[in-house]
């Protein structure tokens, strides 16, 4: 499961995750836009449907991936341990579940709710872009036991370095530049999704 809030969702998303389930050997990649994460005060700025159909969009002839609605759905923020119990429970037990992360939640970890239970109950993975620093996860030691941090450290991913920024592509939409080059960041039908409904303008 890979979860965000893909605002707008680009190329490298897809690069990355291609990636990550390749090296974990996923059968099943699921992208779960979330409504609002716990630790923002704002929300996305395009609407859950623009998102859910921009998802949808990038994902197509990918066949092992999916999105699911589950989390845009709910009222309140998104919980990740309260989706991965969800997502254990419709697979049953004996699914392997993994939750892909990129590395800049690194420092944020010890914020998220029941943590500690969240590393119990799934492989929570850390994808890194080559050429940056590996995730360093000592500082956690004393407060989730070495157990936790060993699992933490078996889970990181390196991926490709692909410097795509979905602020960045929002920034210039914003700023009215018709991006010339936003083929090379956007699948082409999320490109023009975006330019037929006016997104981030």
């Amino acid at each position: 499961m890979f979860g965000g809030t893909f605002d707008p969702i680009h190329l490298a998303h897809i690069a990355v995750t291609g990636c990550a389930a390749e090296r974990i050997h996923a059968e099943k990649v699921i992208f779960i836009p979330a409504r609002r994460s716990p630790l923002k005060s704002f929300f996305p700025k395009a609407s859950d449907e623009d998102r859910l159909n921009m998802i949808v969009l990038a994902i197509a002839g990918q066949s092992n991936f999916e999105v699911s609605d589950h989390e845009i759905r709910k009222k309140g923020p998104s919980f990740t341990l309260e989706t991965v119990r969800k997502f254990r429970d419709d697979y049953g037990g004996a699914a392997e579940v993994y939750w892909l992360a990129g590395a800049d939640v690194v420092d944020e970890l010890d914020r998220w709710y029941g943590i500690l239970d969240l590393i119990d109950e799934c492989n929570l993975a850390i994808m890194y872009r080559a050429g940056c620093a590996r995730p360093d996860f000592s500082k956690y030691e004393e407060s989730w036991g070495r157990h936790r941090v060993e699992k933490m450290r078996r889970n990181i991913i390196e991926t490709p370095l692909v410097d795509i920024s979905s602020t960045e592509i929002r920034r210039r939409l914003a700023s009215g530049e018709e991006a010339t080059d936003m083929l090379e960041t956007l699948h082409p039908e999320v490109a023009a999704y975006i330019k037929a409904h006016g997104l981030y303008r």
